[in-house]
């Protein structure tokens, strides 16, 4: 089985060095200010020159006005733009139609009526991420925030666009994640960090060597 790796929120060259020649298939910049793993598109742009061909870098955008939209993207050479807000599927369209960039859409999930979104962001993005439902708390980031959903609630499920999981995992529990829920594609972030927003290459390598082995 070959279980394909995102690692996200990466900012300096070490850590992204350690993805890419462990074998990650992504890569992730993030372009969120609250987010303790946000860059500035003109590191993320010389952090894109680093990626070698084969590996898609992949920025991730919280409800992002065009504007700002433009502003990375006429910078940043981006193969995959992750939506992680409240952006509906009329947005999702527009986003995908604007830019010409393939469109991944988040959806949080915390139980079973919110997979029910993603029939619908399915209709227009190009690929799904399953990621947990952040705490109710006003602190709390839209993602990365190192906890795991109720995995059983994909195991048996089938979507019609390609999809990841994310959420709380870690170099520890990589195969049961994939075992309960069938996941082909996994993303992790505050799961091979060292302390919140700088990730570890030596977490980085233990959590692409534990999907390789499966």
């Amino acid at each position: 089985m070959t279980v394909l790796t995102k690692i996200c929120g990466l900012s300096e060259p070490e850590s992204l060095r350690a993805a890419v020649t462990g074998g990650a298939r992504y890569v992730g910049f993030v372009f969120y200010p609250p987010s303790p793993r946000a860059v500035a598109p003109s590191l993320a742009a010389e952090l894109a020159r680093l990626v070698p061909t084969g590996v898609r870098s992949v920025g991730l955008f919280v409800d992002p006005d065009d504007e700002f939209l433009e502003h990375v993207v006429s910078q940043v050479p981006l193969d995959l733009i992750q939506l992680h807000g409240k952006e509906n599927p009329r947005r999702i369209a527009e986003v995908r139609a604007r830019y010409q960039i393939p469109v991944m859409k988040a959806v949080k999930v915390g139980g079973p009526e919110d997979l029910t979104a993603a029939l619908e962001f399915a209709e227009v993005a190009d690929r799904l991420l399953f990621d947990a439902k952040p705490p109710a708390k006003v602190s709390a980031l839209p993602g990365g925030n190192g906890i795991a959903f109720d995995w059983t609630l994909l195991a048996g499920r089938s979507w019609p666009k390609p999809w990841m999981l994310s959420g709380g995992l870690t170099p520890e529990n990589v195969a049961e994640a994939v075992r309960v829920t069938g996941a082909t594609e996994l993303d992790v972030s505050s799961g091979v960090e060292d302390r919140p927003g700088h990730k570890d290459p030596a977490l980085v390598r233990a959590f692409l060597s534990a999907a390789a082995a499966l």
